[in-house]
């Protein structure tokens, strides 16, 4: 398998004021295509700034970051945006569907930021990817009129929007009922049987566990990272 995300030597430190505080420590770090990673450790490790990190929200204060063959140091904030619409599908833990947007409309946005489809092919891919998501008769809903668990299902149809190879998911279940949650993971595991590659920060053990792979970190370092076969095994041993 080609590797889709390489990390070499990764530092995160943020200045407030006269402090400085590094968040990640030395991560190093490759990721292949059709892998699904979870991303597991306590509140304030890190997690989330590695996500950031690895979708070019937020830049490494040193060390090297390729994902899909692109060095994303090197970009600068309009590349690396472009980079980001046709690269990376992003789901957040609070949907962040724009309010006054249809379903139909919040899905086609990135693809209309991007234009690599025909208007006529937009539409018919949205309507796709809401059918997918098991949304195709919402589609003229907005998102407050939905459910959580509808939302986030609408999320994931954005993130899907332009195909990419990458899905990175930031707590895509913290604000749902654990039967909701459960609809929404078994989404990701169909996508990650179709040949996406999923990078998933979570604290629900159950799902981690369901993750091809797992990833603790702790104080902004790797404190552990192996299959989850090899963690299920072990469990049963004891």
């Amino acid at each position: 398998m080609a590797n889709l995300i390489q990390l070499n030597n990764v530092y995160k430190t943020y200045t407030l004021g006269q402090t400085k505080q590094t968040v990640l420590h030395d991560i190093s770090l490759t990721i292949d295509a059709g892998e699904f990673v979870a991303i597991v450790g306590p509140s304030g490790n890190g997690k989330s700034t590695l996500l950031n990190l690895l979708t070019g929200i937020d830049h490494p204060s040193q060390g090297q970051i390729t994902v899909n063959g692109s060095a994303l140091q090197q970009l600068n904030e309009e590349q690396l945006s472009k980079w980001r619409g046709a690269n990376v599908g992003i789901v957040f833990q609070f949907f962040q569907l724009l309010p006054s947007l249809s379903l139909l409309q919040n899905v086609l946005l990135p693809m209309d930021f991007i234009g690599t489809l025909p208007k006529r092919e937009r539409l018919e891919r949205a309507r796709h990817l809401l059918d997918l998501v098991d949304l195709s008769d919402q589609w003229q809903q907005l998102p407050s009129q939905l459910s959580g668990g509808q939302q986030q299902r609408a999320a994931i149809a954005r993130a899907l929007a332009n195909d990419p190879q990458l899905i990175v998911a930031d707590e895509p279940t913290g604000n749902l009922d654990a039967a909701t949650a459960d609809d929404v993971f078994a989404l990701f595991l169909r996508l990650n049987q179709q040949g996406k590659t999923l990078v998933m920060v979570t604290h629900n053990d159950e799902l981690a566990a369901s993750a091809s792979r797992k990833i603790v970190i702790r104080s902004g370092r790797i404190h552990e990272d192996q299959p989850t076969s090899v963690l299920t095994n072990s469990g049963q041993n004891h």
